[in-house]
């Protein structure tokens, strides 16, 4: 059974950075497509980013591209989410998720089979 792990979450002040990292084991990782999903109270489950087969592509929802980066440690088991210039509607907790059966990257939460558990990033005013 596979079960991403994020850390990395936490308090920062606007314009600040975080760098989330998940951990996932179980499976090959290189041959998983790993991506970053964010939920906010009373908002759906929304999509952040998205890394490819060994990290050949990436996919950003706009909202973040340009200020933050997904990027994969093979070696490590590792995908991380380096997060800058950030902003209180960031706020959210901020979940990992991992397939295997995918060819290309998809965007919707119902693409990806497993997911961590989440962590909290607050970014204040």
């Amino acid at each position: 059974q596979v079960q991403p792990v994020e850390s990395g979450g936490g308090l920062v002040q606007a314009g600040g950075s975080l760098r989330l990292s998940c951990a996932a084991s179980g499976r090959t990782f290189p041959n998983a497509i790993m991506a970053w999903f964010r939920q906010a109270p009373g908002n759906e489950r929304e999509f952040v980013a998205a890394i490819g087969w060994y990290g050949r592509s990436t996919s950003y929802a706009d909202s973040v591209r340009g200020r933050f980066t997904i990027s994969r440690d093979n070696a490590k088991n590792t995908v991380y989410l380096q997060m800058n210039s950030l902003k209180p509607e960031d706020t959210a907790v901020y979940y990992c998720a991992a397939d295997w059966t995918m060819t290309i990257i998809r965007t919707t939460p119902g693409d990806f089979r497993y997911w961590g558990q989440g962590t909290q990033v607050t970014v204040s005013s």
